[in-house]
């Protein structure tokens, strides 16, 4: 579930403390309404490493509205999660509207997104998979 708006503040702006691969975070929340906010802002890891990040949530509802990571090396798009809808692509059924794009021909090759949702916070578990791949990079 999508804690509290006070609550979310802190996980966002605790993210470079619980990971150590974290070396910059400009993220922040900025409140659009009484129960809504915004989440922008980049997180940077070594290795050139960095996580654009855009959410929209709902606190009332307490639920993620909008989302889009991209995950960047240098220049290159190493691959992006976002909720755009695929209804004609059975193969991404099971986490619809849920996915992740990948190389190669990223922008039309989709896999499922299946940790991915929209009831609860997404930004840990892709750095958690960040720094999974950190060491093979």
């Amino acid at each position: 579930m999508i804690p509290s708006l006070s609550d979310y503040e802190k996980i966002i702006y605790s993210l470079p403390e619980k990971f150590s691969s974290i070396t910059t975070s400009t993220l922040v929340v900025k409140r659009t309404s009484a129960h809504s906010a915004q989440i922008t802002g980049t997180v940077y890891f070594d290795q050139d490493i960095r996580l654009r990040v855009l959410e929209t949530i709902d606190f009332s509802e307490r639920e993620i509205v909008d989302y889009s990571y991209e995950v960047h090396r240098g220049a290159e798009k190493l691959y992006w999660y976002d909720c755009w809808p695929h209804p004609d692509d059975p193969a991404l059924a099971s986490t619809h509207p849920h996915h992740k794009h990948i190389p190669p021909n990223i922008k039309h090759n989709r896999v499922i997104a299946p940790q991915i949702s929209f009831n609860h916070p997404n930004l840990t578990v892709i750095i958690a998979e960040i720094e999974q791949m950190l060491p093979k990079l």
